[in-house]
């Protein structure tokens, strides 16, 4: 009979749709430790949709897992056969993009670097002028007690007599009994250097067709020589230009030895004889060993000597002399380096060794270790010599190429390069 093997109960749950019809499916033995599926309304099937479909004697039916927002699924075309694809409309859901990383610090040019370490380098001379230009000028009409004082200030900083006088002429042109700003007063006083400075600007050109161009350094005990050369040579290699160093200081081990350093750093020879030697020998040999060897520049150490000394400024006289027997247009180029703490003693160390040497430029170092860098502007005032390289400070980078607009805003104190 149909009704043989019916479960008790089997029509009430019949009404209340809880059990399919037992003729079309077996009923699916019991599973005490699964909760029963919730009961399946008829609306939420739409129409057209197959009928339920009991679970197979294998299943088990599981509990409705806890609501979770669906997220919005992504359009992976890639999962997709091109035929699927063809003239279909697409509306992918952005993903979220990540927070951009924030862009990192753009590292500064060359020259803006070197405008950084110059106008550091040269705190100590722009702070004790423009620390007096401002008590000078913040709210006080100008006169004539104020410009004299403005004078005295300069003078102090070593910018000479000439400059300083011309800088307070320009100061007060149109200017008295009214107040004027201390940034003007510097304004002022960076474009008034900068017209003593400019024509002294030049760069040092090598001529590549001397073969070796000979620089012979010049200059007294501790003004940096050696340093130079190093730093010269490293510059010159980065142009693509081939160096030769002779360590002509044969006075002191230490220089032949530092000399020997920058040299291995550099990529440059070193030509070097014994603690002692004949300077203007040593000079000879390092001459023609470049000339063979096709160098393009020979850099020549010098010993230190004081310019008031008759006797080492004689031996200087004969390495030129010894050098033109094999070159007679060496040296191309004879540099005097100058420390700039020595201030006012400059004066005549340019003087002295102009007349022994033939000094045909000036480089200026240790700008950073004086508040008296204003000697650079006394010196092209009276002189006019050449300014090719300045330094404020030990490193390769601190030995940069003299510019005339840079310096002047430097030691005026403004706040940007022009």
């Amino acid at each position: 009979m149909a009704l043989q093997g019916r479960k008790p109960g089997w029509l009430l749950d019949r009404i209340l749709g809880r059990e399919p019809d037992a003729e079309t499916a077996p009923t699916p033995p019991e599973a005490p430790s699964a909760p029963e599926p919730p009961p399946l309304s008829p609306a939420s099937w739409s129409e057209g949709q197959p009928d339920f479909t009991p679970a197979s004697e294998t299943e088990v039916p599981l509990a409705a897992p806890p609501h979770v927002e669906e997220a919005a699924p992504e359009t992976v075309l890639a999962e997709k056969p091109v035929e699927e694809l063809a003239g279909a409309t697409l509306q992918p859901v952005a993903p979220a993009l990540p927070e951009p990383a924030a862009a990192p610090a753009a590292q500064p040019s060359g020259e803006g670097g070197w405008w950084r370490r110059l106008t550091s380098g040269m705190r100590r001379t722009s702070s004790a002028i423009g620390d007096s230009v401002t008590g000078l000028f913040t709210k006080r009409k100008l006169d004539r007690a104020t410009l004299d004082d403005l004078e005295d200030v300069l003078i102090t900083a070593d910018l000479g007599v000439e400059t300083a006088t011309r800088i307070t002429e320009a100061v007060g042109a149109g200017r008295y009994d009214r107040e004027i700003a201390p940034g003007e007063v510097k304004a002022i006083m960076a474009r008034e250097i900068e017209r003593v400075l400019d024509p002294v600007a030049v760069p040092l050109a090598i001529d590549r067709s001397a073969k070796p161009f000979v620089i012979l350094t010049v200059g007294v005990n501790g003004a940096g020589k050696t340093t130079t050369i190093g730093k010269l040579a490293a510059k010159f290699r980065r142009d693509g230009l081939s160096v030769a160093i002779a360590a002509g200081d044969t006075f002191r081990a230490a220089a032949i030895e530092q000399l020997k350093v920058w040299g291995e750093r550099v990529g440059a020879p070193v030509i070097a004889r014994q603690q002692g030697a004949d300077a203007s020998g040593l000079a000879f040999d390092a001459l023609e060993e470049s000339r063979k060897a096709g160098r393009d520049v020979l850099l020549i150490d010098t010993a230190g000597r004081l310019q008031n000394k008759a006797g080492l400024m004689a031996e200087l006289e004969k390495i030129i002399r010894v050098v033109r027997k094999l070159d007679p247009a060496a040296p191309h180029a004879t540099l005097l380096v100058l420390d700039a703490t020595v201030g006012q003693n400059a004066l005549s160390q340019v003087e002295l060794f102009g007349k022994t040497a033939g000094v045909t430029g000036l480089v200026m170092t240790k700008l950073d270790g004086t508040a008296r860098g204003g000697i650079l502007v006394a010196l092209a005032a009276k002189f006019g010599l050449p300014v090719h390289y300045i330094g404020v400070g030990e490193g390769v980078e601190d030995l940069e190429p003299f510019t005339a607009r840079d310096f002047s805003r430097a030691i005026a104190g403004l706040d940007e390069a022009a």
